[in-house]
């Protein structure tokens, strides 16, 4: 019998134009022989059920059921596709414990911890990764540009502490530049993370659980002719994305060592996306974050690792679920 399977999507962020864009790719690969694929959609005005060919109607959340053709659908796991707040950031996974209902992201307390960039890289750090030198500032709790730029060296990156898709990310060169990068990067948290800027190549790789055995996917690595992986580069087409990445025997070792390290550490599940900085005169890598709910649309980083390691699309969403399932 098909397992009944909630695609969710959506989300109370302007990451949710992602989400969509995701859910897009994940519900056209989803193999419909095994499953039955249900789209629930959360935003501001609600949580809804989207039948292709009926009108939407809410979702019970006394028990996360819909009603379709008039009859009561529970479902067997949750296919999270939400990037940012409620879906990367814990809170639906908490949810879902509380009903006992299986999903493919990363558990409650792994979600909420990797969606704090500072806090993420304090746990990498404790665990022998190596990462940038950082700063956390509390909006309640100021900072003046002096006493950011005694502890830490130009260039910086200040970004909110919350959140992905570098939306309200900058890099400073310069000193005078500072307080506006604060003030924007505050406009989407009220927690920002300040780091130091680490020169090298920059670096993602998927990472996911299947039956038990953790698999490191294909190296890709990011050029942009932008001054950081920003938003722009990431969506908008001005990057460059090189899978696999073109490097030594030596720093693929590295690599893909400090990312199953980072997910065995953070105890994550599911499909997750880590990013890296490779000093090469340092010769090791520099975690930057991790993304517990990485993007799936088709200018996606995972879509392209997944066909890069030989399989369907079709055949990793299956395998995701399944681990989900089990």
């Amino acid at each position: 019998m098909k397992k009944k399977i909630a695609l969710v999507t959506g989300g109370l962020s302007g990451e949710a134009q992602i989400s969509y864009k995701s859910a897009i790719t994940v519900s056209n690969n989803t193999d419909r022989e095994k499953f039955n694929v249900y789209r629930i959609d959360i935003n501001e005005s609600g949580w809804w059920y989207e039948p292709e060919n009926a009108e939407k109607s809410a979702v019970d959340k006394s028990d996360f059921t819909v009603m379709d053709n008039g009859q009561k659908i529970h479902f067997d796991a949750i296919l999270l596709c939400i990037h940012g707040t409620p879906g990367e950031d814990g809170k639906m996974q908490g949810y879902f414990d509380m009903l006992h209902l299986p999903y493919t992201s990363c558990d409650a307390a792994t979600s909420a911890l990797t969606f704090n960039k500072r806090y993420t890289v304090a746990v990498a750090s404790f665990a022998g990764i190596s990462v940038a030198k950082s700063i956390h500032l509390f909006k309640h709790t100021p900072m003046s540009s002096n006493d950011i730029l005694a502890q830490l060296q130009l260039p910086i990156f200040v970004k909110p502490n919350n959140g992905g898709s570098s939306i309200g990310m900058s890099r400073v060169d310069l000193t005078i530049d500072l307080d506006a990068a604060i003030e924007k990067a505050f406009r989407e948290d009220d927690q920002i993370l300040i780091e130091e800027f680490i020169s090298g190549r920059e670096f993602t790789i998927g990472v996911f659980k299947s039956k038990g055995k953790i698999t490191v996917m294909p190296i890709t690595e990011i050029k942009t002719g932008n001054s950081f992986f920003d938003f722009e580069a990431k969506y908008l087409g001005k990057s460059k994305e090189i899978t696999p990445a073109d490097i030594t025997w030596e720093m693929k070792q590295q690599l893909s060592d400090a990312a199953k390290r980072v997910y065995e550490v953070m105890n994550c599940r599911g499909v997750v996306r880590i990013d890296f900085i490779y000093n090469e005169e340092k010769v090791k890598p520099y975690m930057l974050e991790v993304n517990t709910v990485p993007g799936q649309s088709e200018a996606s980083i995972i879509p392209q690792q997944v066909i890069k390691m030989g399989w369907k699309l079709s055949d990793f969403y299956t395998a995701i679920i399944e681990e989900a399932l089990n």
